[in-house]
């Protein structure tokens, strides 16, 4: 008997869930298209180009979307099955509110599992889709004639990149006074070369350092290796415009080098958090959906797509509020991320707790 109503229910949940994760991201694409159509075609992209845009901003569009179905499924699920009394049918069969929740629980665990993964994802492919929807060069494997400015206020200067193999050819660094004192320093190397174990090694060049109150000293090299430049490669082609089209592990370095040289690292720190309280929020969401779906006895599916819509509404209004204070310095970066899940975990629980069993 149990185990063919956690099926009705699984079932039930997981229907409604498809439809609106299908749904919602088509929803996003055509308002996003509606507000930027004009200046995509003044940059002359085609429909062809729209399209491959947008099916690489589908991984962040869906990730989105899962909080948002998984409280409809969720409202829809449990709303109905009290309408029609069928909560109310397990009672009397002993079988407790609590357990009649365990498979959605069970499913926004799977959910968030799903969304952590996805959330991988999403840096990679938006990057893609804006690089499409900026008329950029896709899958470019050189740059010439180049200056890349790092985290920590050095200046490279390169005459030309390649991937494949990771060569720089004709290269400059200017390393800036340290905050403890260093002296600033004038790298200059025919050629460098990177090694994803040892970094890049600067190959046939001078090496200037130039302190303020003593005469500068140059040390000739046949090669040289930097322990503090990092920079791979690929991150030389172009840094991604925004902090939503860095993977956590460019996010990571530009922590690390941002503090190194006193920078603000607010908003990276946002930004990392908040994806992973996003895949986190499926499974707070179900938690607090399910029971609240059954706080009142009156009103059919206008009633569920009320409480669905309020619920949806004040997360991502929090979500973005709790975000901007974190950026701003109001609250702890970190924290900021997760505010909306745990404001909205601690209302469930509660409610969960005072649903009849």
């Amino acid at each position: 008997m149990i185990r063919i109503l956690d099926r009705l229910i699984a079932g039930t949940f997981l229907r409604i869930f498809a439809v609106f994760v299908v749904g919602a991201p088509l929803l996003f694409i055509v308002g996003d298209i509606v507000e930027y159509v004009d200046r995509y075609f003044e940059r002359g992209l085609t429909v062809g180009d729209l399209a491959i845009a947008y099916v690489y901003a589908l991984p962040e569009f869906i990730s989105w979307s899962f909080p948002i179905a998984a409280l409809i499924a969720a409202v829809f699920t449990i709303h109905s099955m009290t309408q029609h009394r069928e909560v109310l049918a397990a009672k009397a069969g002993g079988i407790s509110f609590h357990r009649l929740m365990a498979p959605l629980i069970a499913l926004g665990l799977l959910l968030t599992g799903a969304g952590l993964l996805l959330s991988e994802v999403v840096p990679v492919a938006k990057r893609r889709s804006g690089q499409i929807l900026r008329g950029e060069e896709i899958g470019r494997q050189w740059r010439n004639d180049f200056v890349f400015k790092t985290d920590d206020a050095r200046t490279l200067t390169v005459r030309r990149l390649n991937i494949v193999p990771p060569t720089l050819t004709r290269v400059a660094l200017e390393v800036p006074a340290g905050s403890a004192g260093e002296a600033p320093q004038y790298l200059q190397a025919v050629q460098a070369q990177f090694d994803s174990v040892r970094g890049w090694t600067f190959v046939d060049g001078h090496l200037r350092i130039l302190p303020d109150r003593a005469a500068s000293l140059t040390l000739n090299f046949d090669s040289l290796r930097s322990s503090t430049f990092g920079e791979p490669p690929e991150g030389l082609l172009g840094r991604p415009e925004e902090v939503g089209e860095m993977t956590n592990s460019e996010i990571d370095r530009m922590v690390t080098n941002l503090t190194r040289s006193g920078g603000d690292v607010s908003a990276l720190l946002v930004e990392k958090g908040q994806r992973k309280a996003i895949a986190a929020a499926t499974l707070v969401i179900i938690l607090f959906g399910g029971p609240l779906a059954t706080s009142s006895r009156r009103g059919g599916r206008a009633y569920g797509i009320g409480v669905a819509l309020a619920s949806v509404i004040l997360y991502l209004l929090m979500f973005r509020l709790a975000g901007a204070a974190g950026q701003s310095g109001a609250i702890e970066p970190v924290l900021s991320a997760w505010v909306p899940n745990l404001v909205f975990l601690t209302c469930g629980l509660v409610l969960f707790k005072r649903v009849r069993t």
